[in-house]
């Protein structure tokens, strides 16, 4: 596994829908993914967000603060497997999203099986259960996946200090 390069990045948004609001975990990935979006839109790293039946579960909750990214519906569990996913090129992934245990394993599994390196921050996702949440990530990490956090995953974005990104990125962060 290697740095994070955003030459190689795309970053990946799971399933954070209205109809997850009541989860524990669900504040804390909205503003997580928010957090990873900005900084991918700071940074120029592709962005793909998706939507699991929309019609019944809502579409991603306006505080995660999508602009020109256009979410993908699906219906299939793992983004990855969605008719309009398309990582441009991309040999890495950030994934973030809901639920660990199943879309975001599922795409994170997919992704790693095309050979795509995946990072997944452990702050940006979450689940139902706290159950679900850590075997999920256990999983994950066991299949190849980095697990890391949003921080971590933008700073190596970032590679250095003194840039206007870097201080662009660091008002999200602190």
């Amino acid at each position: 596994m290697s740095l994070l390069s955003r030459e190689r990045t795309a970053l990946v948004v799971v399933d954070v829908q209205e109809a997850f609001r009541a989860y524990a975990s669900f504040a804390g990935v909205a503003a997580a993914s928010a957090k990873l979006l900005q900084g991918a839109r700071i940074l120029g790293v592709p962005r793909l967000v998706s939507e699991q039946y929309p019609k019944g579960l809502g579409h991603t909750a306006p505080e995660v603060g999508l602009q020109d990214e256009r979410a993908i519906e699906k219906t299939v569990f793992s983004a990855a497997r969605a008719e309009a996913f398309d990582l441009e090129g991309r040999e890495q992934a950030i994934v973030c999203g809901i639920e660990t245990h199943v879309c975001v394993s599922q795409t994170v599994h997919d992704l790693l099986e095309r050979g795509i390196e995946v990072h997944v921050p452990a702050d940006a996702v979450g689940s139902r259960h706290q159950l679900d949440y850590e075997r999920g990530l256990e999983r994950m990490e066991r299949a190849g996946a980095v697990v890391s956090t949003v921080e971590a995953a933008l700073f190596e974005l970032l590679e250095r200090a003194g840039t206007p990104e870097f201080k662009a990125v660091q008002k999200l962060i602190l």
